[in-house]
C-alpha cells in the first residue's frame, strides 16, 4: 500500500526527495495564487508515484530500455481503450 500524503505544501515537500523537492518549493513559491493548487496537485502526484512499490526498479528499467510497452499495448492487455499513436512507453514490472 502506498503511504498517504496530505495535500499540504509541507507534506508534499517532505515526501519528495533531492532535486524534486527543490523544484517543487521553487515552483510553488513562485506561483501566482490562482495556480498554487495546480502546482500542488501535479507535485502531489509525483510524490505518490515516487512512493509506489517498485518505482525505483521501474525507473532503472526505463533508463536501460527494459520491460517497456506502449500505452496502447498496456490498454489492450488490461482490456481498456488506448491512446492512439501514443509514443510513451512504460515499464511492465507489476503486470
Amino acid at each position: 500500500m502506498i503511504p498517504q500524503i496530505p495535500h499540504t505544501i509541507n507534506a508534499i515537500g517532505d515526501a519528495l526527495s533531492g532535486a524534486d523537492r527543490a523544484r517543487f518549493y521553487a515552483e510553488v513559491l513562485a506561483a501566482e495564487e490562482s495556480t498554487v493548487p495546480a502546482v500542488m496537485r501535479r507535485w502531489w502526484k509525483t510524490a505518490i508515484l515516487d512512493r509506489a512499490p517498485g518505482a525505483e526498479r521501474s525507473r532503472a528499467n526505463v533508463a536501460v530500455g527494459r520491460n517497456l510497452m506502449s500505452v496502447d499495448e498496456l490498454a489492450a492487455r488490461l482490456g481498456g481503450c488506448g491512446l492512439v499513436g501514443a509514443q510513451r512507453r512504460i515499464t511492465v514490472d507489476h503486470l
